[in-house]
């Protein structure tokens, strides 16, 4: 997805955000109060609790845009998922507890999936309004193309969605455009076809490729010889 011509990522960035979200926002949308408690694999998070951890990190757009644009952009969407104090035990207790929050502030499973619908339709509105090539500093001090930052989003909501279908037991809503962006991303290149090779779904190499699903010592090597980049996730 990091390219010369901005334009074209910052379009296809905001078109794989909007359809993974929309995506999302259907799936949640009439679960009941029994789904909104099930557990996920993220512990300690109930289905509840994930969206609230999705919502908070779509939320942190308004006000990084409304702060002055860094001069120029210093880090990339895959060097933003770096193993450093952004997942450490502190900041990861933190990221719970804003979750928890975030998704106890509505009072309900119905009025949050509402509340979802209507953060990320802001931060889609703000976004599509900006121009080719904006900065954005991120709470952990990276200045990042707004592009890059939101590349970060669609991996935040594609990955969360494959742990949030897996607790309500549901077939995987990923979307095409998401998929293809947060493959990309690991591969460092729009040429996917090489996943092809592994007769895997898109959905199957994406759950492999972010520990969703165990690899065996084989299927390890052969994404190794991909170049995958692996991805440092809170």
């Amino acid at each position: 997805m990091i390219g010369n011509d901005n334009s074209v990522n910052q379009i296809r960035v905001l078109e794989a955000f909007r359809q993974e979200c929309g995506a999302l926002t259907d799936a949640v949308s009439g679960l009941s109060p029994a789904e909104w408690s099930l557990p996920t694999r993220c512990a300690p998070w109930s289905v509840l609790d994930l969206l609230g951890h999705v919502c908070v990190v779509i939320d942190w757009l308004p006000a990084m845009l409304d702060a002055p644009a860094p001069d120029r952009p210093e880090t990339s969407a895959a060097e933003y998922y770096r193993p450093d104090d952004r997942f450490s035990p502190q900041t990861n207790e933190t990221r719970i507890t804003l979750a928890q929050g975030r998704a106890g502030r509505s009072g309900d499973g119905a009025a949050f999936a509402a509340d979802f619908a209507a953060t990320w339709q802001r931060v889609d509105r703000l976004c599509r309004v900006q121009p080719v090539g904006r900065t954005v500093r991120t709470r952990h001090g990276d200045a990042m193309l707004l592009s890059e930052f939101l590349l970060t989003r669609v991996v935040e909501v594609a990955v969360h969605g494959l742990d949030l279908s897996d607790a309500l037991g549901r077939k995987p809503w990923l979307t095409s455009p998401a998929a293809d962006a947060v493959t990309e991303l690991l591969l460092g290149t729009d040429d996917t076809t090489a996943t092809e090779e592994l007769g895997w779904s898109r959905t199957r190499f994406l759950r492999k490729a972010t520990g969703r699903e165990p690899l065996a010592a084989e299927e390890a090597e052969q994404i190794e010889r991909l170049g995958l980049r692996w991805l440092a996730l809170g």
